[in-house]
């Protein structure tokens, strides 16, 4: 079984997914193998794939998603490791996705939330709500991505692998100013300590063997400590850790008194909600949150629309 895992690796990792990916595929492969008694995948097939995926909903009662990222991982197996794609599983018992409307906060609770947070917590939540930025697209900014003179900021490699430009909030530009200078601070003592090199994505290392150390591929709020790679095993300065924000949001929530199960994606949420409000257009609402189908950001023209979707009340008449 490891060898087939190390494969699996090898094949995510050459087509540059994310560690968060590889681990979950990984997982998701040695659990098919282990539900048919440790056979090899390679003897199985499209009638052992719908299998396993409808156990997930019906014995285990995975979300959708879950069931959704499964599937995937076991396609992906077939496909890019054993070389013998399965098209598509037919039977399968779907997990059933709820319909939801997002959480989002008022403004005053907006507000509140942020004024139970200090330091980098509250910079990279009010980078969060004030620019619509994902947690892990705050937690993973490089330097030379903020624009603080146009007052924009370039997300790399954002969901779905895509670039997009968002606006940067002039209230922020003296507070990134001050991370930044903390940043560098820590840089120059990890060059002067022989370290100083920064996770690059794809081949860029290799291509450009002094990028890492450069000052504007850093990450604007990088970890306490450097860490050893996963991958590569090189001791170097990661970014903070995306638990620390979550735990920090949750409990600014709970010390703000809002009632709501909010965490750090209801503020995108809000920042999208509240630009609606304002008037602004959702084309324009869809490009700042990276959105490739206006459908997804149209869930928050319904978001306005609750309480009766804007009916007047006849009690109130």
């Amino acid at each position: 079984m490891s060898r087939l895992l190390d494969q699996v690796r090898e094949a995510i990792r050459t087509r540059h997914y994310s560690i968060r990916t590889e681990e979950a595929y990984v997982r998701w492969v040695k659990e098919y193998i282990l539900f048919f008694d440790k056979r090899h995948p390679s003897g199985l097939g499209a009638k052992e794939v719908g299998a396993f995926v409808s156990y997930l909903a019906v014995r285990r009662n995975v979300a959708s998603s879950t069931q959704n990222q499964a599937l995937s991982a076991l396609l992906f197996l077939y496909r890019e490791v054993l070389g013998q794609p399965i098209e598509w599983v037919d039977d399968v018992e779907r997990a059933k996705r709820p319909k939801r409307l997002p959480v989002v906060f008022t403004r005053d609770e907006v507000r509140a939330v942020l004024s139970h947070l200090r330091a980098e917590m509250w910079l990279m939540a009010s980078l969060l709500y004030g620019s619509g930025l994902r947690l892990m697209e705050c937690v993973r900014l490089r330097v030379k991505d903020l624009d603080l003179a146009q007052l924009q900021i370039v997300v790399r490699e954002g969901k779905g692998e895509k670039d997009r430009v968002t606006m940067l909030p002039p209230s922020l530009g003296g507070p990134l100013r001050r991370q930044m200078e903390r940043a560098r601070a820590l840089h120059k003592t990890d060059v002067r300590d022989g370290f100083g090199h920064v996770y690059l994505p794809y081949a860029l290392e290799r291509k450009y063997p002094n990028a890492a150390r450069e000052w504007g591929w850093q990450y604007v709020f990088p970890a306490s400590k450097r860490s050893l790679d996963p991958r590569s095993g090189r001791e170097r300065r990661h970014h903070i850790a995306e638990t620390a924000l979550q735990k920090a949001v949750k409990a600014a929530i709970r010390a703000a008194g809002v009632n709501k199960p909010g965490s750090c994606h209801t503020l995108r949420h809000s920042f999208a909600t509240h630009l609606l409000e304002a008037g602004y257009d959702i084309r324009t609402i869809q490009e700042l949150l990276g959105h490739a189908d206006v459908q997804t950001t149209m869930i928050y023209t319904h978001v306005l629309n609750r309480g009766g979707r804007g009916v007047r009340s006849p009690l109130e008449e």
